[in-house]
């Protein structure tokens, strides 16, 4: 006898997720992630904070960004939720007021985590590819690397790869230095 046919999951079921778990639907399934320990926070606050002043408020850069923090995107029935993401102000002129965001980043970094890495790369990164995101990281605080994609043709191609202490000029954001030791800093 055949199992019976599951149910896609639905918004009202990424609301019961409790609080210390993050949830996302991915090509229908709810998937749910220990809240990010303190390695990876950090390093995703790290590198946030070093690319709000030059990108997002213009100090000390080019400007013409918008960085969040895990906003919720949904796109094409998934709903997923970047460590990071950026939109160019010349696709997103002002934030919407709203929970989530329809239109897809321009940029979206991923802080790779024991529990979270294998989700990241092959089901995440493929969907964001699917929604034309044309540049995607991944940070690996326990490794120290930051590995940087650019979408070409809708495939991702591996532009660069870092680790340790390198500083570094990554794209999108290549206008500035980032010293990776920030980023894995205690």
């Amino acid at each position: 006898m055949a199992a019976p046919a599951r149910k896609p999951a639905t918004y009202e079921d990424l609301l019961a997720v409790p609080e210390h778990l993050v949830g996302e639907i991915i090509r229908g399934t709810l998937v749910t992630s220990p809240r990010p320990a303190s390695r990876h926070a950090r390093a995703s606050s790290r590198l946030g904070g070093s690319l709000d002043g030059p990108f997002d408020r213009g100090k000390g850069g080019p400007g013409g960004w918008v960085i969040l923090d895990e906003p919720e995107l949904h796109l094409h029935g998934d709903i997923l939720v970047p460590d990071l993401a950026g939109w160019r102000r010349t696709r997103m002129p002002e934030i919407p007021d709203a929970a989530a965001f329809e239109l897809a980043p321009d940029w979206v970094c991923e802080v790779l985590s024991p529990a979270t890495a294998a989700l990241d790369r092959a089901e995440k990164m493929p969907a964001y590819s699917r929604e034309g995101v044309t540049h995607l990281w991944l940070v690996d605080p326990i490794a120290q690397t930051l590995e940087v994609f650019r979408l070409d043709r809708g495939l991702w191609t591996q532009v660069a790869a870092w680790r340790d202490d390198a500083v570094v000029r990554a794209e999108p954001f290549d206008a500035i230095e980032l010293e990776l030791a920030a980023l894995w800093a205690r």
